[in-house]
């Protein structure tokens, strides 16, 4: 499984499009700014322990699933991935990619939140963004300059969930679409071929 390179290299090509993420249509919410900080906070917290775990990286994955399961909406995350691809596919199908994409995730996150070893991720504060609450913070790593990681929460779904992560100005749900419409491509619009490779 290919690893994704957060870099500084690719902050004009995520800053180009990311304006179409803001435009993804959400419900309005009660949420306010301390629920989405109380969050991302919660979620930082798991996310440095187990950094700080010295655990093998397949169980520091594991736990990473985990995370994203209680604090992302792993369903909309999927759902975005798969764009236009999805009204083709059934409901089986959809379930079926919605548990595979977790998983790819929680590999591609995890490993990449693994180089964090010795570091830690600083909730910086919060703002506002049409339909959801954008928080701030910095991920500050042993010999490296820190960097910004932005997360967007929403309570859509009834409870705050994040549903998009900007790292070093690369936007997660543009990038993962990019991926997997280019993974779908590569197996001739396979979904289901798609899905056991994710998985």
């Amino acid at each position: 499984m290919s690893n994704m390179t957060f870099s500084r290299r690719r902050l004009l090509t995520a800053a180009g499009s990311a304006a179409l993420v803001s435009a993804v249509p959400l419900p309005s919410f009660a949420l306010n700014a301390s629920q989405a900080q109380g969050l991302v906070n919660t979620a930082v917290g798991e996310i440095n322990g187990v950094i700080a775990s010295g655990a093998s990286i397949n169980s520091m994955v594991n736990s990473f699933k985990g995370i994203f399961d209680r604090y992302a909406d792993t369903a909309y995350l999927a759902a975005y991935a798969l764009g236009n691809d999805g009204r083709s596919a059934s409901d089986s199908q959809k379930r079926a990619f919605s548990d595979a994409f977790g998983v790819y995730l929680a590999n591609k996150y995890g490993r990449r939140f693994n180089e964090f070893a010795g570091g830690q991720i600083q909730v910086q504060g919060s703002r506002a963004v049409n339909s959801y609450i954008e928080v701030q913070t910095l991920a500050v790593l042993r010999n490296q300059s820190p960097f910004q990681v932005d997360f967007h929460v929403s309570d859509r779904i009834g409870r705050p969930v994040f549903f998009n992560l900007i790292v070093e100005g690369v936007n997660m749900l543009l990038s993962e679409r990019a991926e997997i419409g280019a993974m779908l491509d590569a197996r001739g619009g396979n979904l289901d071929a798609l899905i056991r490779d994710l998985a």
